[in-house]
């Protein structure tokens, strides 16, 4: 079975948890097609007009996610991949204690999607 795009990830014994984004990323490309291109539950695809060199691009996912979903870059960090262009995205402070998990997920699913050409 495929892991799905966009999970909800326990950190443990502790109460809470984070929001994992599964993400193929296009870097380099023109900046009037940066963002997100694609949601499936496999990936979501995203463009940034970074260059994959030092960083500029990992930086470029986590401001697009972050404007995305309207919330602070500190809490978007890149867990794995920082060197390949598939990417799992990190998503603190997502999760409150009125929601579930599974609808914060559900939640973060439609933003994206909304976003996607924007």
């Amino acid at each position: 079975m495929l892991t799905p795009a966009v999970r909800f990830v326990t950190k443990g014994q502790k109460a809470g948890g984070s929001i994992h984004l599964l993400c193929h990323v296009k870097p380099g490309v023109n900046a009037n097609r940066e963002g997100i291109t694609a949601v499936s539950d496999e990936a979501i695809e995203l463009c940034v007009a970074a260059r994959a060199r030092e960083g500029e691009a990992n930086k470029a996912v986590r401001e697009v996610i972050a404007e995305t979903l309207k919330i602070p870059k500190s809490d978007v960090e890149i867990a794995k991949g920082m060197k390949s262009r598939e990417k799992t995205v990190l998503i603190s402070n997502m999760v409150n204690k009125n929601k579930t998990p599974e609808e914060a997920v559900e939640r973060i699913k439609n933003i994206l999607r909304e976003g996607i050409g924007r």
